[in-house]
């Protein structure tokens, strides 16, 4: 396990169970993206902590989070690169949208409370539907 990583939580919880889900949020819930990500899940139940809709998920173990716009379940793929990178390859078994999200904008965290919102819609000729 690289240095770097090996005190964090949800590392050693990936280590462990090989498996995990990964929560997308849209902007509506911005202001507890931030909570959570400055707690950790070591020391509370962020689920409790933050009012969260736990979901049990179909294909993991891992809880979906209801407020957020998309969850992919996912299993851990390839570990060749942990040791050097601190990289997991994941492989999306199952993935989850909300529909009452169907436009949601999407929000990316750029560190320190630092977030960017997606952006412009646009639509191009395309031969797909």
């Amino acid at each position: 396990m690289p240095a770097s990583s090996e005190g964090d939580y949800s590392f050693a919880a990936l280590c462990a169970t090989r498996e995990c889900v990964i929560a997308i949020p849209a902007v509506g819930i911005a202001e507890t993206v931030v909570k959570i990500g400055n707690s950790s899940g070591r020391d509370i139940d962020k689920f409790a902590a933050f009012n969260l809709t736990k979901i049990k998920a179909k294909r993991v173990s891992a809880l979906l989070v209801g407020e957020c716009f998309v969850n992919l379940e996912c299993k851990v793929k390839d570990t060749t690169l942990v040791d050097k990178y601190g990289l997991f390859i994941l492989e999306v078994v199952k993935a989850w949208q909300d529909p009452k999200q169907r436009h949601a904008r999407t929000i990316h965290h750029h560190g320190y409370g630092r977030l960017v919102l997606d952006g412009e819609r646009i639509t191009l000729k395309s031969r797909m539907r």
